[in-house]
């Protein structure tokens, strides 16, 4: 169709989006990384090396006619984004699929697959020679860290702790957490649930240091080594211009039900960076990368965008190491509560590294 669509972000959605639009226009992926960088298997990859080294996908086997820029957005107007060496891109449609920080070890803060290797195994070591762990946040995240963890070391002593009264805030169904409570206390997970620390453990998260914390209700917590399991943060400080009015003070962009961003009619957004109200994962980036997908064509022949996205019920597949876990997935007459059976099947087993394998064009 010969317009040019700048996608700002190569994760889930974003490359979702390059793959869908590569064949009919002149897409530029904006990305600093060497390579799409896999989170979902990130939490394995920490605990074993074969596993860390597949959770990365060189670019090469993305687009057939696109290009990728390896740069970072530092602005981005309606017209085009600029990058930190200067270029300017100039643009007909701009997607924002930036994503999200997140603390390591969920997700990775290096732009490079092999320092990003030699982070993991050196937090590996450390992880390995600790006799006991302590992980803040009883979220997904931490709740798969720590059957990663006593999957590999089934000695190792390991601790979720948080504020919250239960695991797992959301909505989502009680047998659901009572299937992860059940599996967790099968491998010697302790809850410490209910109060805060007193104070954040001393030294870096993920070095080992032995250290003694305190909640505020008195327990005293001894551990060899900490994570911290909780805090996305959205990537949007780019934006400018009449672009910025829509980035809300927690950094997260508002968005039409388009995946319009508001107030742009060539802007769109995808992925973690958006305020839709729903849980941030790979899926939803996923679907709402077909969403834009549609609408950037139609606008591209001279109709209207008419594709809608509409955020689904509750959902949540959590493995417990390579054999666990538990899920909650619509069903026809309301949500559903997988077994650690099913979840293997949907995605503990592979992680989902199969489906990526296929949109990047390798066999790894």
């Amino acid at each position: 169709m010969g317009a040019t669509v700048a996608i700002i972000g190569g994760g889930y959605g974003g490359a979702a989006l390059a793959k869908a639009l590569d064949s009919d226009f002149d897409v530029v992926l904006i990305d600093p990384k060497d390579s799409f960088v896999h989170a979902v298997a990130a939490l394995r990859g920490l605990v074993s090396a074969p596993w860390a080294e597949r959770m990365f996908f060189s670019f090469d086997g993305l687009l057939r006619r696109g290009r990728l820029v390896r740069d970072r957005a530092v602005s981005v107007d309606p017209a085009g984004v600029t990058t930190s060496d200067g270029t300017r891109i100039e643009a007909d449609y701009i997607v924002l699929a930036s994503g999200s920080a997140y603390p390591y070890p969920a997700k990775m803060d290096l732009d490079d697959t092999a320092a990003a290797l030699a982070r993991q195994a050196v937090t590996r070591a450390e992880l390995g020679s600790a006799r006991s762990v302590l992980l803040i946040g009883a979220g997904p995240v931490g709740l798969e860290l720590a059957g990663e963890i006593a999957e590999e070391w089934p000695d190792k002593s390991v601790t979720i702790l948080d504020v919250a009264d239960d695991i797992l805030g959301g909505q989502y169904l009680p047998e659901l957490r009572a299937a992860l409570r059940e599996q967790l206390a099968s491998r010697r997970v302790e809850l410490v649930l209910g109060s805060p620390l007193t104070e954040q453990p001393p030294g870096e998260a993920g070095v080992r240091a032995p250290f003694t914390v305190t909640t505020e209700a008195g327990r005293e917590i001894e551990a060899d080594i900490w994570f911290r399991c909780y805090g996305v943060t959205p990537s949007s400080d780019y934006l400018r211009g009449e672009l910025a009015a829509a980035r809300r003070a927690d950094g997260f962009v508002e968005v039409d039900e388009q995946l319009r961003v508001v107030g742009s009619d060539n802007v769109f957004a995808i992925g973690d960076v958006t305020a839709v109200p729903e849980a941030k994962r790979s899926k939803a980036a996923s679907d709402h990368a077909l969403v834009v997908a549609g609408n950037i064509r139609a606008l591209a022949e001279g109709t209207t965008a008419t594709a809608v996205y509409q955020p689904g019920p509750a959902a949540v597949l959590i493995p417990i190491g390579p054999a666990g876990g538990a899920s909650q997935v619509p069903g026809p007459e309301g949500p559903v509560v997988l077994d650690a059976a099913a979840t293997t099947q949907y995605k503990s087993g592979d992680l989902l590294i199969g489906r990526y394998q296929e949109l990047f064009g390798t066999g790894q």
